[in-house]
């Protein structure tokens, strides 16, 4: 940049013409092809032929101020005004003059072609890549790999482990970013761990392996895993389920958010206050038909809650190794592999350009998404150490410590990962009764 300002310089003083310092305008690294880039000196320029401070624009060469018609025809439009006169390393073009005009949009055109060209090329490029499984060029370096993406900082990885094992524990990420900053951690920028990158770290498909192109996922990375992709997807599941937490804004802390349903009408039911605290179904804020006042007492529905929990943990062994949550039929088995060529099938027909990659896309997407349903059967759950602890014949005494010390999110992760949902039917006993029979509860394969 120091270099095209230094020539337009020398052009000014060749023809005489007086620079004032307010009208060097420079856009440093700010491409003029890119439609939705913001331009500063660019909008200045135009902003300075308005108010008439100038006649003369003086540039390295055209495609280095406009590569986009449209900008040129905003200069056209502003010339038509103010007899702007457009000076160039190679040449000098009148904006008035209908040659001059001529050549200018058959330069900027052609310039816009050649940058459509080379982010096609670009495009394709990132494309094999992703398909070839190989990491994504980027400026920032994951954390916990080095710069290249596939060699693992093993100080680094040790933290990711940590975040997933901490929030897996029921520590929320504001929590675990207060944590990491007090032992003096950092990211992978260098910068104080903040919970929004805590956020990053357990939702990065990188860290376990899954290479994504276009918000995509393109299948598995040739980069080895840091987290496991159980305990991953643990971590989106537990993820989902913590949304429901903002709505809580009662001065309590519920220990079944994000697993109370209501049967009627299928919504969960958060925390509310009204004659006493009481889990209430999210429509109670509804009118008209999608009106839903179905609530339940909250002290003794966690109660309830918290004794199948122990009960379950009590009979629980979690001393072997982990497992599988369950085997595959050999229908599903079939049906797999069948999905797989089917998958194969496809890429050979976008590779010999049969299909377009529109059409590759979604077509992928489709048998993708029946093969995660399937896979999702044979995830390995992280059970030693979610519920690490707690399991075994002393389950009652290791939970109640955990209640009295007032660790409500560490007693929800592991309810969470215990039952899938705690599912309230209407009130059928007498009016001033607790209604045990209206529970139902839906465990998680373990």
């Amino acid at each position: 940049m120091d270099r095209q300002e230094r020539l337009c310089r020398e052009i000014a003083e060749r023809l005489g013409l007086v620079v004032v310092p307010e009208c060097v305008l420079v856009d440093n690294n700010r491409s003029a092809w890119q439609r939705n880039r913001r331009r500063p000196g660019w909008d200045g320029l135009l902003e300075a032929i308005r108010a008439g401070r100038l006649r003369h624009v003086i540039v390295y060469h055209p495609d280095r101020l406009m590569r986009q018609p449209r900008d040129l025809e905003e200069l056209l439009t502003l010339s038509d005004e103010h007899d702007i006169t457009l000076h160039g390393q190679a040449n000098c073009r009148d904006l008035s003059d209908p040659d001059d005009r001529f050549f200018l949009r058959i330069e900027v055109a052609h310039a816009c072609r050649s940058s459509d060209d080379t982010s096609r090329r670009l495009r394709d490029s990132l494309g094999d890549r992703a398909r070839a499984g190989r990491p994504h060029n980027t400026p920032h370096r994951p954390f916990g790999y080095a710069q290249d993406g596939v060699t693992v900082v093993e100080q680094e990885a040790a933290i990711a482990r940590e975040i997933f094992a901490w929030y897996l524990d029921g520590v929320s990420p504001r929590k675990i970013a207060q944590r990491l900053a007090e032992r003096g951690e950092v990211t992978a920028g260098g910068k104080e761990w903040q919970p929004q990158a805590v956020r990053g770290i357990l939702k990065s498909r990188h860290l376990t392996g899954i290479r994504v192109f276009r918000g995509q996922d393109y299948g598995d990375g040739d980069w080895p895993a840091i987290i496991d992709r159980g305990t991953w997807t643990e971590a989106q599941d537990r993820r989902a389920y913590r949304a429901s937490a903002h709505d809580c804004r009662a001065s309590r802390f519920y220990l079944l958010r994000g697993l109370v349903m209501c049967k009627k009408c299928g919504k969960p039911m958060v925390g509310n206050r009204c004659r006493e605290f009481s889990y209430m179904c999210v429509r109670h804020n509804r009118i008209g038909a999608a009106y839903c006042n179905r609530r339940i007492y909250a002290k003794p529905l966690e109660a309830f809650v918290s004794d199948a929990a122990v009960e379950l943990l009590t009979n629980l062994d979690v001393t072997g190794a982990p497992r599988a949550t369950s085997r595959l039929s050999a229908a599903d088995e079939a049906t797999i592999s069948a999905e797989e060529a089917e998958l194969v099938e496809l890429k050979d027909m976008w590779t010999n350009r049969e299909i377009s990659t529109r059409e590759y896309r979604q077509m992928r997407k489709t048998v993708e998404d029946r093969l995660a349903t399937l896979r999702r059967k044979t995830i390995v759950r992280p059970t030693v150490e979610v519920l690490s602890g707690l399991a075994g014949p002393d389950a009652r005494s290791a939970w109640d410590a955990l209640a009295a010390s007032g660790d409500g999110e560490r007693l929800n992760a592991v309810l969470r990962f215990l039952f899938a949902a705690v599912i309230i039917d209407e009130h059928r006993s007498k009016p001033g009764t607790f209604d045990y029979s209206r529970i139902d509860i839906e465990p998680n394969p373990l």
